[in-house]
């Protein structure tokens, strides 16, 4: 019975597929929704490899991941750069989350907005949030050298602009959520890009899927976390001279990862933390502990100076997060582009941390000032 199921999910699958390439005008798909079929074991790491050469102008890069095959398990689905269906779209990708039973993949999609994709680090300008790997300009795309590799012989659209991933943490991580997973949310930006039309993959992209799937060389299971071929300068293009193997394999995982598990999380693996894009996305705050000195007094003075650096910061938090939002405001009024956009979040993102390294010093010096002295006996000696 189970057998006859993953068929009919897989039937299903290779007619959407078909029924997409006999499209010639891209059509508007909706919002990003996730495959019907639910994985017990975790996709494996992201393997470690180099971006192919850009093969020409106005190609968007769409990075390599781990897909599912119900009989041969993980395969993966090489990166390479893609003709968009119109200029002007970028390439959200797809990714996998926990989904309280098991591991549910969302699919990619196309749109002028890059929307989120689970706070992944799938690299080459996929950090977690956004595209940092080029922008659209009066109908062609730029392309960030300190991100993209181009020959510039070849492409002349380019700019250089220095970026820091701030994700290396998680950046061998391929799925949201779960007990090992990236503890992303989506961004309002991320929100906003839900909202706007989407296209679905290009008939390249499912071909270059299909033909990943039919490989065996790329199953995990051959493999082990290292595809021979983890990028190709095209779609489908797995013989070209300029493909790229994998330079570090990704683990590989074996073990179901079970529901009564997700809130269990051991010590020497730690809660992967990411960076916060606004002040709502800060962890909740911590009350300090009140220093018990056996003078009330003296502890009733530190706690007041206390609530009062808290109550301080908090309206900090909140006046830098109705800034940041009357300029998310001001975008959709302008009906700005996404590399505008982008530019506006990953200022956010530098003002909510320094606020945050800010509010840290502070407390700090607070609690250094707040530790117990010794009160002086009239003989000279401490009690």
């Amino acid at each position: 019975m189970r057998k006859i199921f993953f068929y009919t999910i897989r039937l299903l699958a290779m007619a959407l597929l078909i029924g997409g390439t006999m499209v010639m005008t891209p059509t508007p798909a909706p919002a990003q929704v996730a495959i019907g079929v639910s994985v017990a074991i975790a996709p494996p790491e992201l393997p470690v490899y180099v971006q192919p050469v850009c093969p020409g102008d106005d190609y968007i890069w769409t990075p390599g991941y781990w897909a599912w095959d119900p009989d041969d398990g993980y395969y993966w689905v090489p990166g390479t750069w893609v003709l968009p269906p119109e200029p002007g779209l970028l390439w959200t990708p797809g990714y996998w989350v926990w989904g309280g039973n098991g591991f549910v993949f969302t699919a990619g999609y196309w749109g002028p907005i890059v929307g989120f994709y689970g706070g992944i680090n799938y690299g080459f300008g996929y950090f977690g949030h956004g595209y940092e790997g080029g922008r659209w300009e009066h109908g062609h795309f730029f392309y960030n050298r300190e991100v993209s590799n181009v020959n510039v012989t070849i492409v002349h659209n380019t700019y250089e602009s220095r970026v820091i991933n701030e994700n290396r943490i998680s950046s061998r991580v391929s799925f949201n959520g779960g007990n090992d997973g990236v503890n992303v949310r989506p961004t309002a930006q991320e929100e906003v890009a839900a909202r706007e039309r989407h296209f679905p993959p290009v008939a390249a992209q499912t071909q270059h899927i299909e033909e990943a799937r039919s490989n065996r060389e790329l199953r995990a299971s051959v493999n082990h976390g290292a595809p021979p071929i983890a990028a190709t300068p095209r779609p489908g293009d797995f013989r070209n001279r300029g493909v790229v193997g994998t330079r570090e394999a990704g683990a590989v995982h074996t073990t179901p990862e079970r529901p009564e598990n997700r809130a269990v999380r051991p010590e020497n693996n730690p809660e992967r933390v990411n960076p916060a894009i606004h002040p709502r996305d800060l962890p909740t705050r911590e009350r300090p502990v009140v220093p018990n000195t056996g003078n009330s007094r003296v502890d009733r003075k530190y706690e007041d100076q206390q609530n009062k650096l808290i109550r301080q910061q908090e309206s900090e938090r909140q006046r830098l997060q109705q800034q940041q939002d009357r300029e998310h405001q001001k975008l959709d009024r302008q009906q700005a582009d996404a590399s505008r956009r982008q530019q506006v979040e990953q200022r956010h993102q530098q003002q909510t941390q320094q606020l945050q390294q800010r509010h840290a010093q502070q407390m700090q010096k607070m609690e250094q000032r707040q530790q117990p002295k010794h009160e002086s006996h009239p003989s000279g000696k401490p009690h």
